[in-house]
């Protein structure tokens, strides 16, 4: 209970830029639960799906395979899928086809990660409005009522409070937006490997009908 209470009184005199901060800290918590949720969602074990699905890719049975990218789950499967269902496509219209469902997919994987890059980069601003906004307080306190210490100390404790805030912000709101980008780069690594599996089965069933 007194932790509650400290932490209500020190919220208090971080002055008014702690609410934009509290909104802030509430939005990273938010987008960092909700992207991890849709990130697993995402998530293609590719280690289990490629030697289930190179098999039927050197056999060029295109059903098959697509039936394996169907069963699984995740980005990368349904990249596969989609180009399995245009295997009658020239090689550079699948690849292109390909890039199309990657770009979409990777551009919802990117949503709400650019609200953590703000966060990043406001945080600390706020931070520091609170810093000169205390400090002006203080050296107000301090032409008006110049012999009470305590008095000058308050708009000083605000600004360190606001500074502290922002920062603890700013870095939780970049730890989370550095997880997401890693995963996000796996995540497009997993899917370029399965693609250029895919298009290089093309080619030689193409290579294999031309022969």
């Amino acid at each position: 209970m007194e932790i509650i209470v400290s932490s209500i009184e020190l919220f208090k005199k971080g002055g008014l830029v702690m609410y934009p901060l509290l909104m802030a800290s509430f939005m990273v918590i938010t987008i960092a639960f909700e992207r991890y949720m849709f990130f697993r969602k995402s998530a293609t074990d590719t280690e289990k799906l490629l030697p289930e699905l190179t098999p039927r890719l050197d056999k060029g049975d295109w059903a098959a395979a697509r039936r394996v990218c169907e069963a699984g789950h995740g980005a990368v499967a349904m990249v596969l899928a989609r180009g399995l269902a245009n295997m009658d496509l020239a090689v550079s219209d699948l690849e292109s086809a390909l890039n199309s469902a990657a770009a979409l997919a990777a551009a919802k994987l990117r949503e709400r990660l650019g609200y953590l890059d703000t966060i990043v980069t406001l945080a600390p601003l706020l931070g520091l409005l609170g810093t000169v906004v205390g400090m002006i307080s203080s050296f107000s306190i301090m032409t008006i009522k110049s012999g009470q210490p305590h008095a000058i100390t308050g708009g000083v404790g605000e600004a360190l409070v606001a500074t502290a805030t922002g920062l603890c912000v700013a870095v939780t709101a970049l730890i989370v937006h550095s997880y997401y980008s890693y995963w996000l780069d796996s995540i497009i690594t997993g899917m370029e490997q399965c693609c250029a599996v895919l298009t290089e089965a093309k080619r030689r069933s193409d290579r294999h009908e031309t022969a």
